[in-house]
């Protein structure tokens, strides 16, 4: 990764055809040294959503790495309250799938919305307790 980022023709905030950025996909993924390297760079929006509205945060968060959602919050320019094109937001997507580690990281950030219903109206608090 780090050759790749030197290259003058890689841009690193390039979208796929789901308009899914590197930091998205190394998000998603739990690839924790590559979003490290990402973030390094000024041309990186860590906070830039893919066409269903998800940001990187929320990847990580739905899949529980814990890890990479704690260097994402370590951001200023990042919304740990983006709700993604159905209204479900990185805590939401966190509790849903069981992950209560990334749930206490979210807790902890006092900007995070915890009663902010989704579009269906359902609660982060479902499935882990707060």
């Amino acid at each position: 990764m780090k050759l790749l980022l030197e290259r003058e023709d890689v841009r690193p905030d390039w979208r796929d055809e789901w308009a899914r950025t590197p930091i998205s996909w190394a998000a998603r993924n739990g690839h924790t040294a590559v979003v490290k390297l990402l973030l390094e760079r000024e041309d990186v929006n860590p906070d830039k959503p893919d066409r269903g509205g998800r940001a990187p945060i929320s990847w990580a968060a739905g899949n529980g790495h814990d890890a990479v959602v704690k260097i994402l919050l370590g951001r200023t320019n990042l919304n740990p309250n983006r709700p993604d094109n159905a209204g479900q937001t990185p805590v939401m997507y966190a509790s849903g799938n069981g992950h209560g580690a990334v749930v206490k990281l979210l807790r902890g950030r006092q900007v995070v919305n915890r009663a902010r219903p989704g579009r269906y109206r359902a609660l982060p608090l479902w499935s882990v307790g707060w």
